[in-house]
């Protein structure tokens, strides 16, 4: 999945207010996500998270969550955030994701039995797989799944997700070797809410976590 010279990428998922866009930010975030799925309680409006996206700076990315919305508000979300890097979470087929033009990242939903390895073949196309938890509704409702499920052998970059914290993901990198981590409800003191000191001990976590495999290669 990744060598042991490369660091983690971090995405900070779900933001609403600007001081958590700013902490985001200092604390290393190599990405921030906008959730689009009106049935989030972390959803924002357009125009708002175009407001919160003005606020980063070069080299960190912001992204849109959308679950089954419609290829005109995809493009809408294309257009009012230039740089957007789109996030597939519902039902959508390659093609659906693919239409826009744009990188993307696909929700893989992990459970027993799930063929990850046949699902980064349908989607050959997309920048990364994220792996979350298989829950009712969609998305991983902040659960950890079983990352024994994941084979060694996923041919694109994989983002780890669902339930991860502070506390918790340095252990998921060491066993995942993930490209990247995603937290969203991990780092929250409400749903919407960010925690700037939860958000900079997880960015720590993953620094702790890329130190220990770097020093275990002898690099």
């Amino acid at each position: 999945m990744r060598t042991s010279s490369q660091r983690t990428r971090i995405k900070i998922c779900g933001l609403t207010r600007e001081a958590d866009v700013d902490a985001a930010v200092e604390a290393g975030a190599d990405a921030v996500g906008f959730v689009f799925y009106e049935r989030s309680p972390r959803h924002v409006r357009l125009e708002r998270a175009a407001e919160l996206a003005r606020r980063l700076p070069p080299f960190v990315t912001p992204v849109g969550l959308f679950v089954n919305a419609t290829p005109e508000q995809v493009q809408a979300a294309c257009t009012a955030i230039p740089h957007l890097l789109l996030q597939f979470h519902g039902d959508e087929s390659p093609a659906d994701c693919e239409r826009h033009g744009r990188p993307y990242l696909r929700a893989a939903r992990m459970a027993p039995g799930f063929d990850l390895l046949n699902f980064a073949a349908r989607f050959a196309t997309a920048s990364a797989l994220l792996l979350d938890a298989h829950v009712e509704g969609y998305g991983g409702g902040g659960k950890v799944f079983d990352w024994s499920l994941i084979p060694p052998s996923v041919p694109c970059p994989v983002v780890l997700s669902g339930g991860l914290t502070p506390a918790n993901v340095t252990a998921g990198i060491l066993q995942v070797r993930p490209w990247a981590v995603d937290v969203s409800s991990g780092v929250e003191s409400a749903k919407g809410i960010k925690d700037a000191v939860a958000i900079h001990q997880f960015c720590e976590a993953v620094r702790e976590a890329d130190a220990r495999i770097a020093d275990a290669a002898g690099t």
